[in-house]
């Protein structure tokens, strides 16, 4: 008998007997790549080195779903390679975050009234609001905020709306210089007071009756004018709608002036374009007066840049709790937010709210909880994945997911990665009816999953898979790591998976 068939037929043996590292996994060597893998990598012409891959046994309290202690990896490739997560690295924020601060944390934006409130409403001083890095003062919230100013009897300030935030120490940035898509909201930049992401929520209404589609914007900005419509298109069927924003001709570079210069196409129905402000250091003033002037409220003074003062606030508005903006995070890929809940670690562990400070946090995090060995080659850039920079390895995320599922915030963790096929960012799964929650990853050159996959067995696997090549976006690398998801999915079973030689682990 060959030495490899007579391998094979114990690793077979050791599988009926029920002994560790037994079962149909056993057939393949965990250096091999599935087959289906390799061919997709071949059609994608992506070379193997160019992936990561991890698929262990979900291990909690240390020991596997069924009962033995942790099994070793199913399938490792390249386990220590350092490569960019992408938005994976958002994993590596918000558990650290829910370890630290705990799934109930809220951040508290303090407000203070300076000067008695006179009979016909008027506040005589200065209107004070301290950020402390709320990722969700959105829209909704900030109208409550100005809500509970009037239920105090407030219709006037007359002296100013003084902003705090000094709470976050961050370098200005160019909202254009990761991609050149300054207009996108991915791309806006971190603030202690950050009002609704710096966006602008443009709705499109189509009204054939009238041969317009009429535009709502919110919020409201003081000093901006902005059309109130748009004409429609001749009638033509719904093929123009892949590419509706374009037909709009939109006009945004005058801060002061946002114009439409084409048409939308009704058979589009209404349609809504969040853009991020051309000018984001003018946003909050311009976003707070807007929006305090549309409830009827007036100002004396200007909307200005100050210091809280030591008293205890006049109120306080609280955050919905950490696990709710942990899940919009990971859900839905949420960069921004993902930096404000990085540098609030900065701010909280070590002071202030610095890049600097926020790095030294996860690191140390990181060689607490997951070990020294893997934090070692850990470089951490804004705590979201939009970076060139960042670098972690495939055993770092899986040491990571192992860790999470043993740990009390576990079930706010899982629940709040994207369910394949289901919502999120893996709404579109190219693996349908794999069960699992995976976080997704993608930049340019990158592309990545990692997350908990249910076996067809019962078993729980953690899945790790990352390409970093300039094809790794094609549909045949994407492909690679949808088979990688079925390979776990179906427990390894196949064996053809691992005929065609296995490739030495690098």
């Amino acid at each position: 008998m060959p030495v490899q068939s007579f391998v094979m037929a114990l690793l077979l043996l050791l599988g009926t007997l029920g002994l560790p590292g037994g079962g149909a996994w056993a057939q393949s060597p965990p250096d091999a790549l599935p087959l289906e893998v390799r061919s997709a990598l071949e059609r994608a012409e992506v070379p193997r080195e160019a992936l990561v891959a991890w698929v262990q046994e979900i291990a909690a309290g240390g020991r596997s779903s069924n009962g033995h202690d942790a099994a070793p990896p199913r399938l490792i490739w390249q386990p220590d390679q350092p490569v960019n997560p992408a938005s994976l690295a958002k994993l590596l924020t918000t558990y650290a975050a829910l370890d630290l601060l705990g799934p109930a944390w809220t951040w508290d934006t303090p407000v203070w009234l300076q000067g008695p409130i006179s009979r016909d409403g008027t506040l005589a001083g200065n209107l004070v609001i301290k950020g402390s890095g709320d990722p969700k003062l959105v829209l909704e919230r900030l109208w409550l905020l100005f809500r509970r100013l009037q239920q105090f009897g407030v219709q006037r300030i007359a002296g100013d709306i003084v902003l705090d935030r000094s709470a976050f120490v961050v370098p200005e940035q160019n909202p254009g210089d990761f991609d050149g898509e300054p207009l996108r909201p991915y791309n806006v930049g971190a603030d202690a007071l950050l009002l609704n992401y710096k966006a602008l929520q443009l709705t499109f209404m189509p009204d054939v009756a009238r041969g317009v589609a009429f535009i709502g914007v919110d919020p409201p900005l003081a000093g901006v004018r902005i059309d109130t419509s748009v004409p429609l298109a001749p009638p033509g069927g719904s093929s123009a709608c892949a590419d509706w924003r374009s037909a709009l001709g939109a006009q945004f570079a005058d801060p002061a002036r946002i114009r439409f210069a084409g048409t939308f196409n009704a058979a589009c129905g209404e349609k809504s374009w969040p853009v991020a402000y051309i000018e984001p250091a003018t946003y909050n003033q311009r976003a707070l007066l807007g929006l305090w002037t549309a409830l009827g409220g007036a100002l004396g003074g200007t909307v200005r840049e100050g210091s809280a003062p030591a008293t205890p606030p006049s109120f306080v508005l609280s955050s919905p709790p950490l696990a709710d903006v942990v899940r919009d995070i990971n859900k839905y890929s949420n960069n921004v937010m993902a930096q404000q809940l990085f540098l609030t670690l900065g701010l909280l562990q070590r002071g202030s709210g610095t890049p600097e400070n926020a790095r030294a946090v996860l690191r140390q995090w990181v060689a607490d909880r997951l070990g020294a060995d893997v934090a070692a080659g850990l470089v951490i850039d804004n705590g979201s994945g939009l970076s060139r920079d960042t670098r972690v390895s495939g055993r770092l995320l899986a040491r990571l997911l192992q860790s999470a599922w043993a740990a009390p915030v576990m079930p706010e963790l899982v629940a709040s990665l994207p369910v394949n096929g289901l919502d999120g960012t893996a709404r579109r799964a190219g693996s349908p009816g794999v069960r699992a929650h995976l976080k997704t990853g993608s930049l340019r050159d990158v592309r990545g999953v990692a997350g908990e996959v249910l076996g067809d067995s019962g078993r729980r696997y953690v899945v790790v898979a990352i390409l970093n090549h300039p094809n790794a976006n094609r549909d045949a690398a994407r492909a690679a790591l949808d088979a990688l998801l079925r390979w776990a999915a179906d427990d390894g079973a196949v064996a053809a998976s691992a005929t065609g030689g296995a490739a030495a682990n690098r």
